[in-house]
């Protein structure tokens, strides 16, 4: 019989939010609304769809395979940020399928059997995925009111630690690293070990106090930086993210990255949302709208909430998650649990929110 590696067989998979077209088939019901996975309730930026309208009109480019290099987005990438003061070349950048497929990359690039990757409990499940996935070793460090505890993390480091994964701000619960904090861990982090900072949720925050990790990338440090198209820009359905670090770094995860990894029309799609500041701003705007509203219907209810610097908000509970997950499934609104005790509800649009407030009057009256 063919058997996989023990420390593959015992992975428990990344289980993602649940579709809406499988829910309204599953109870027949119409009009569900997702509020699981954190995607942009705007959509794509309409740049970003003109530019998927203009490339599909020439089929042969469809049929050819993408540039494996993905040359054009690299040089927006470049454009973007030398105007936000920071110089980039090409070698500096990689892309990805997803800031998920990066993450990957990385572990395979520079951990192998027994070695050890440190991140923050609360956090991101695909960390302790990929590591288990190379025979890797996960140290999870205890959080602090639902925040890294980045002292314990960097007095967690050993000779075998080859990563240590910071997801700022952190999903699921929301919560941010600050610059102190962050400046006080990267002073103790020895050389050889590779720093991930998933800033996945980057354009969110609103903390004044947020880490600039790009001070650690221009001193050449051990520092891996994610970013995504995923959440703000809207383009989760085309799965593209990129990671910035040394030339020397981007070089070796090449060698692990696949050639095509990134598809034409994602690569083009995010080229175009890039210079979409409109979109972003409004994207921003409605969230900020909809954070508002929801802390204060959450707090008239007596539900505690951890404040977000993200698009969604974790909300512990007293009751088991699955049992309000299902009450909300019944009424068409699809939310993330986490865990036995907590649930995590993605901002939507203003008639989303109200509704999930509603069916959470509803459900709650029914299980307590």
């Amino acid at each position: 019989m063919l058997k996989s590696l023990d420390y593959v067989s015992t992975i428990k998979p990344y289980v993602p939010g649940k579709p809406i077209e499988e829910l309204e088939r599953e109870l027949g019901i119409k009009e569900c609304i997702k509020l699981a996975s954190n995607e942009n309730p705007l959509g794509p930026s309409p740049k970003a769809l003109e530019g998927i309208k203009e490339f599909i009109a020439y089929p042969d480019k469809v049929s050819r395979y993408p540039d494996g290099g993905g040359y054009y987005l690299k040089n927006a990438l470049c454009d973007f940020f030398t105007k936000k003061g920071i110089n980039l070349t090409h070698e500096e950048i990689i892309l990805g399928n997803g800031s998920n497929e990066l993450l990957d990359i990385a572990v395979r690039t520079y951990m192998g059997y027994g070695d050890e990757a440190i991140f923050s409990s609360h956090s991101f499940v695909v960390y302790p995925l990929a590591v288990q996935s190379v025979g890797g070793i996960s140290k999870e460090i205890p959080h602090i009111n639902y925040k890294h505890n980045l002292l314990k993390m960097a007095e967690a480091i050993t000779e075998k630690t080859k990563i240590v994964f910071i997801a700022n701000p952190n999903n699921p619960t929301g919560t941010c690293v600050k610059k102190d904090e962050f400046e006080m861990f990267m002073e103790r982090v020895p050389e050889g070990v590779l720093v991930i900072v998933d800033e996945a949720y980057y354009e969110y925050v609103t903390e004044p106090d947020y880490p600039d990790t790009f001070r650690y990338f221009n001193e050449g440090r051990d520092i891996l930086i994610l970013r995504t198209f995923s959440k703000a820009y809207g383009l989760a359905g085309l799965r593209i993210g990129y990671g910035i670090a040394k030339k020397e770094i981007i070089i070796e995860m090449n060698k692990i990255r696949e050639p095509f990894n990134t598809n034409s029309l994602a690569q083009v799609a995010a080229t175009h949302a890039l210079n979409d500041d409109e979109h972003v701003r409004k994207t921003i705007e409605n969230n900020e709208a909809g954070k508002r509203y929801l802390y204060e219907e959450l707090k008239k209810l007596g539900i505690n909430f951890v404040p977000t610097e993200t698009n969604f908000i974790y909300i512990p509970l007293d009751i088991d998650s699955q049992v309000l997950f299902n009450a909300l499934l019944q009424m068409g609104v699809i939310i993330r649990p986490v865990g036995p005790k907590a649930v995590r509800v993605t901002i939507g649009l203003p008639h989303e929110n109200e509704r999930f407030i509603e069916s959470l009057k509803i459900a709650l009256a029914k299980i307590i």
